[in-house]
């Protein structure tokens, strides 16, 4: 799930979070034909209605005008049920409900959020089902006592000069992300109350993206969502395709209660003869799914069978390990590695 961050006391430690938390069962989440198929409003609504913080109005009027069979002829539902093929496609039309509402339905929007320091017991009677499940994985129960009076400080100080909630969704976060955040946007001087309105509006449609994953699943005639993860690794220093190089991919588990980082292993790869995959894409179709990962390089291996003469008995660069985030499952996201005995680079391809 995303993350909407409140204080809120845990066991968990400050790196990645994982926090036990009631999930949705498989059974909860609709097939996207099934979905667009539902004859009436409510029982569009009783799957989505909650994707927007206490703000079902933009998933109904969504609804009303292209898919209900009373307000809609044939020719409407059909012309909608052909036009969204996946899951972001069905987002990127609801969240324009929000975009051309008036500023003040906007502002309400935002002011629905709780405020990030609210206590436990306040949140407990003012927030939704999917902020409850969302908070316990924020990890700023390790706050030291500096940090949460700066915290507190600065949350307090961000709805003084903006007069919204501070609002972040992110996957997975620590209190060093969350209190970079805040502070960040707070002191960016040049930041008017529109341009944070609108930055704040862009965070809670990344909220919402996020519960809708938890709600919706591909076509039945589908074997996923369409996003697969490739990679190729280049030897930078020999100026070629980095072949015979052995790579693992892991899952980080977002279920556990562990202080430590939890993880499982996915798949293990030897690269061919262009440095890609022989396999094709890493993950694809249902294998596919967001989440936070990890590739693992031996590049230490790899260089001591090309480059014996300038490797020591200790290498400066043994295993490289990268962490990187998969966000929408629609997305073809391509994590290269470009490397040498020496150094290492990476950036999101396509």
């Amino acid at each position: 799930s995303p993350i909407l961050l409140y204080i809120q006391p845990t066991n968990s430690g400050d790196r990645r979070i994982y926090q036990q938390q009631p999930t949705m069962s498989s059974s909860s989440e609709i097939p996207l034909d099934d979905l667009l198929s539902l004859p009436t409003a409510a029982e569009f609504l009783s799957h989505l209605g909650g994707i927007y913080e206490k703000s079902p109005t933009f998933v109904e009027q969504f609804y009303l005008e292209n898919l209900c069979p009373t307000t809609n002829d044939a020719s409407t539902i059909q012309a909608t049920q052909a036009r969204i093929t996946n899951i972001k496609i069905l987002f990127d039309e609801i969240k324009q409900y929000v975009k051309r509402s008036p500023s003040e339905v906007q502002l309400e929007l935002l002011r629905s959020h709780p405020d990030l320091c609210l206590k436990l017991e306040q949140i407990e009677s003012t927030i939704t089902e999917e902020s409850r499940q969302e908070q316990g994985r924020a990890g700023l129960a390790t706050l030291t006592p500096d940090e949460r009076q700066n915290f507190t400080k600065w949350n307090e100080a961000y709805r003084s000069k903006f007069n919204i909630p501070f609002i972040l969704a992110v996957r997975n976060a620590s209190k060093y992300t969350v209190l970079s955040a805040l502070e960040g946007r707070l002191s960016n001087v040049n930041s008017t109350v529109h341009e944070e309105i609108a930055h704040a509006l862009f965070q809670v449609d990344k909220i919402a993206f996020m519960r809708l994953l938890e709600k919706v699943t591909y076509p039945q005639s589908e074997e996923g969502h369409g996003g697969f993860l490739t990679c190729h690794v280049l030897d930078t220093a020999n100026g070629i395709p980095a072949s015979g190089m052995r790579i693992e991919l892991y899952k980080y588990d977002d279920t556990t209660d562990d202080s430590n980082d939890t993880k499982q292993l996915i798949k293990s790869f030897v690269t061919n003869s262009d440095g890609r995959l022989p396999s094709g894409p890493a993950l694809k179709g249902k294998e596919f799914t967001v989440g936070q990962y990890q590739w693992i390089f031996y590049v230490g291996d790899y260089f001591a069978r090309y480059s014996s003469s300038r490797i020591c008995g200790t290498p400066f660069l043994d295993v490289v390990r990268l962490d990187f985030g998969l966000d929408d499952p629609t997305d073809h996201y391509h994590v290269p590695l470009l490397c040498s005995p020496w150094s290492y680079s990476t950036y999101r391809g396509s």
